[in-house]
């Protein structure tokens, strides 16, 4: 899979958008593609204009701490490839990560507000919201554990 820090570096190179837009569309084929079962209305995200899943399981490899496992996909070129920058970013991290972690800001900064529709704004958004929304059930799951 690849990091976050790859993609932002990868973007710093990439001066025209229909190169930008072409990356984030590789990265949407690079992202493995979610099994139909996982498909399901619970794993739907609700406020997106087009089909989108992300499905989450808790891990202790974050050096014993609970990370969440995510994964996603979408019936979108483009939004496949926002949802693998998604991913990148919060995959695999503990819930604190996550919630300290800043998606929208990363979209504005690789240039990819501007460029795309409100609707995909917004759906991405929507996308972070129940990104965080794991996250702080993580967070509350593991605080009342210890």
């Amino acid at each position: 899979m690849t990091t976050i820090d790859d993609i932002i570096e990868n973007f710093s190179l990439l001066d025209d958008w229909e190169d930008r837009y072409r990356y984030v569309i590789e990265l949407g084929k690079m992202l493995e593609p979610l099994p139909d079962a996982l498909k399901s209305d619970q794993n739907k995200v609700s406020g997106c204009a087009s089909q989108v899943w992300l499905a989450t399981t808790i891990s202790d490899a974050n050096g014993g701490e609970p990370a969440l496992m995510i994964r996603g996909d979408s019936d979108a070129h483009i939004v496949r490839g926002l949802v693998a920058i998604l991913l990148a970013l919060c995959s695999g991290k503990t819930g604190a990560e996550i919630l300290k972690a800043d998606p929208v800001a990363l979209f504005e900064r690789l240039g990819l507000r501007e460029h795309l529709t409100p609707q995909r704004s917004n759906g991405f958004k929507s996308m972070v919201g129940r990104i965080h929304a794991e996250a702080r059930e993580l967070l509350a799951a593991s605080s009342a554990v210890s």
